[in-house]
C-alpha cells in the first residue's frame, strides 16, 4: 500500500507543479513593449519624444521631459484634443502619436490657430510662386530651373527647365529660332497672297468693263 502510495504521489507531484505554472502564465497580466510617442506643451513651444509601455509611465516621463510641476494634468491628442484618460485607449494608438499636456487652466487649440511668441502671423494669399534655380553637373552653364505655383496653400504645380549643357542650349535655341523662322515664313506667304487678292478685286472696281455691243449690219 505504502509503495503505490508513493508511486501516486510522485505521479501528481509534476502535475501539480505544471498546474501552478498554467495558472501563473495564464493569471499574469502582459508587459506590452514600450512604444515612442511625441509629446508638446499646451502652446507647442516644447516638444519631446518619450517612451512608454502604458499611460502611467508616459505621463510621468512626459513630466520629466517638459519640466511640469504640477501633477493634475490632462493629456490629449493634440490633432483634435482628444482626451487619453484610460489605459484600453491609449493602449490603441499608434507609434509616434503626437499627445499635448495640458495644466490646469488650459485648453487645447488648433496648430493653425496658434502663433508661437515672437514670430510673426503668416500672410497667407491665392497664389505663391517660387524660382528655383540648381545644376545637375558642375560643367553645366546655366543649370536647370524649378518654377512652382501654390494656390490657396493647397494645390501646387511645378515645371523643371533644363538646360544642362551649351551644346543642349544652343541646340534648342537654334530649334525654337527655326520653328520661329517657319511660322514668320508661313505668315508672310499668306499675307502677301492676302495682298494680291485685295489689289486685283481694287484694279477690278477701278477699271470698268465695257461689254461688246452685237448688231445686224446692213448692206
Amino acid at each position: 500500500m505504502e509503495t503505490a502510495r508513493d508511486c501516486a504521489g510522485a505521479l501528481l507531484r509534476p502535475l501539480t507543479f505544471m498546474g501552478l505554472q498554467t495558472k501563473k502564465v495564464l493569471f499574469t497580466p502582459l508587459m506590452h513593449p514600450a512604444r515612442p510617442f511625441r509629446v508638446s506643451n499646451h502652446d507647442r513651444s516644447s516638444r519631446r519624444g518619450v517612451m512608454a509601455s502604458s499611460l502611467q509611465e508616459l505621463l510621468s516621463k512626459t513630466l520629466d521631459a517638459l519640466v511640469v510641476a504640477s501633477q493634475l494634468v490632462t493629456l490629449v491628442l493634440e490633432e483634435d484634443g482628444t482626451v487619453v484618460d484610460t489605459e484600453e485607449f491609449f493602449q490603441t494608438l499608434g507609434d509616434n502619436t503626437h499627445l499635448m499636456v495640458l495644466e490646469q487652466g488650459q485648453k487645447w487649440t488648433p496648430a493653425s490657430s496658434h502663433t508661437p511668441a515672437g514670430r510673426p502671423p503668416q500672410r497667407r494669399g491665392i497664389a505663391k510662386i517660387t524660382f528655383d534655380l540648381y545644376k545637375l553637373s558642375p560643367k553645366d552653364v546655366i543649370g536647370c530651373l524649378n518654377v512652382k505655383a501654390t494656390m490657396y496653400e493647397m494645390y501646387s504645380v511645378s515645371y523643371d527647365i533644363h538646360c544642362t549643357g551649351f551644346k543642349a542650349m544652343l541646340r534648342s535655341l537654334l530649334r525654337f529660332l527655326s520653328h520661329a523662322a517657319q511660322v514668320t515664313g508661313q505668315c508672310l506667304v499668306h499675307m502677301g497672297t492676302y495682298m494680291l487678292q485685295v489689289l486685283a478685286e481694287t484694279e477690278e472696281q477701278a477699271v470698268p468693263g465695257s461689254r461688246p455691243r452685237r448688231g445686224i449690219k446692213s448692206g
